[in-house]
């Protein structure tokens, strides 16, 4: 930090953001007094004091309350960012008093999630129970993006290019498939090119998910184009939208056959012969070596983890 952007942190203090927000929200310095038990004329003092700080104004004041002038917008949004970090710091350092002794944040992509992480964290969680672990779903290139920016501990995605500055781990395997109701005129084949589901309409993933990157560059190498009629967020949507005859897809195989028992009974997946459709889960972090103890568990278990349920995969 800066000797400025030190000096700009002094003079910032919290209450004043609170207040702040509290008066943005409510749109009136009265209904904000009131809200947080103090004096109309301190929340006033308090917001001059933050305008002299800033150095701009931040509200519009009027008889009917306040607006926000475009810093004052600015702030806002900081400000609630800053406040927020703050109530899940305290959160968390609340949990090391009742007995938890590690925090791990995972941001992970759909495919880790839905396919492997449920069974690999339940264990490590029965054997670790001192040790919190925060997991959120994101898509693999967000995934990347949060561990080097120090979001995340730990990463489980698909690596992009450009992820050289990451170090990276290997954790599981997976295949892509397509997938297609029951008496589609592609159900009776053993395995196919992507190419040749190109005839027909599509149901895809968000438009930055590995899954659509892969499957779009598939088809402008094949000179085609996707007819994709839908976009959905999630695997279950999409075999959803497949049993209901809006078009075909492609998703994880794995994935595909923990959900056969519920909503894909009357779909059937097609092995896919494309070399991009062979896929590598990895594990990412700065630096592995430098990771809390807590994570470092984590990794070790699903490193373990996963070789185990690789090897039992090839002797099958």
């Amino acid at each position: 930090m800066t000797a400025s952007e030190r000096t700009f942190a002094r003079r910032i203090d919290l209450t004043s953001l609170q207040l702040f927000v509290a008066v943005c929200e409510l749109g009136s310095i009265g209904r904000a007094a009131e809200r947080e038990f103090i004096a109309a004329s301190a929340i006033s003092k308090r917001l001059s004091d933050l305008e002299s700080a800033l150095g701009t104004p931040l509200l519009y004041r009027h008889t009917r309350g306040v607006d926000l002038t475009p810093a004052g917008e600015s702030l806002l949004h900081h400000a609630r960012s800053v406040l927020y970090s703050l109530e899940k710091m305290q959160g968390e350092l609340s949990e090391y008093a009742d007995g938890v002794r590690g925090h791990v944040r995972v941001h992970a992509n759909i495919s880790a999630i839905v396919q492997f992480l449920p069974e690999d964290l339940g264990a490590f969680r029965r054997d670790h129970e001192e040790i919190k672990i925060d997991l959120e779903e994101h898509l693999s290139a967000e995934v990347q993006r949060a561990v080097h920016e120090g979001a995340a501990d730990l990463g489980i995605c698909y690596l992009s290019d450009g992820a050289s500055e990451l170090q990276s781990l290997s954790y599981r395997h997976d295949r892509l498939v397509l997938i297609v109701p029951l008496g589609h005129a592609l159900a009776e084949k053993a395995e196919l090119a992507f190419a040749e589901s190109l005839e027909y309409d599509h149901v895809g993933l968000h438009t930055n998910s590995s899954i659509y990157v892969a499957t779009r560059q598939a088809a402008l190498d094949a000179g085609r184009t996707i007819k994709l009629r839908i976009h959905v967020t999630g695997l279950d949507a999409m075999c959803r939208m497949i049993e209901n005859g809006l078009g075909i897809g492609v998703m994880p195989g794995h994935a595909f056959e923990l959900m056969r028992g519920g909503i894909g009974r009357r779909l059937t997946s097609v092995a896919l012969s494309d070399l991009w459709a062979r896929r590598e889960i990895r594990l990412v972090a700065r630096d592995f070596s430098t990771l809390p103890v807590a994570a470092r568990s984590l990794v070790a278990h699903l490193q373990a983890s996963g070789a185990a349920n690789e090897g039992l995969a090839l002797a099958a």
